[in-house]
């Protein structure tokens, strides 16, 4: 079981990432704040890191466990979700996160820890428990629809 204090540091360290992760996967933010919280209780809870590198893994992991959670949550309620507008000023990057966003979850998630994180292929398919070909092909995939999004879209 992990001390309080050292949940405190590990959120100091790492709670940006989680949230970026949770938000990337989810689209929303009051979903991203729930997942966030979610996975510090999990960890305080139930975590058990060696060191540093471990850890992060560790929050990856439980995010996406969180997330995939709310997602069944969600089909099984079969609510339609209501999207706010909000304006925003138009600049590329913005545009590039946008197009980021659109992607499937599972390509999401790919560019998220490899591009946002730094991951490498190996590490991106032990986190995710998935085959390092399958990453590659998430990438492969998610780069070409997001070339066929951004087309024309000057940087």
């Amino acid at each position: 079981m992990v001390t309080e204090n050292f949940a405190a540091k590990a959120f100091e360290k790492h709670s940006d990432m989680v949230y970026r992760l949770a938000f990337a996967r989810v689209k929303n933010k009051s979903d991203a704040d729930d997942i966030l919280q979610e996975v510090f209780l999990r960890y305080l809870k139930n975590g058990e890191a060696t060191d540093a590198e471990h850890e992060k893994a560790l929050l990856i992991r439980i995010t996406i466990n969180c997330t995939k959670s709310l997602f069944k949550r969600l089909n099984r309620l079969k609510t339609e979700e209501l999207y706010e507008t909000i304006p925003a000023p138009e600049n590329t990057s913005f545009k590039t996160l946008e197009a980021v966003l659109k992607l499937p979850v599972k390509y999401r998630t790919a560019v998220h820890l490899h591009y946002y994180c730094g991951f490498g292929i190996e590490e991106i398919a032990e986190i995710t428990s998935t085959k390092a070909s399958t990453v590659k092909s998430h990438l492969f995939r998610a780069r070409k629809l997001l070339k066929e999004e951004l087309e024309g879209v000057e940087f």
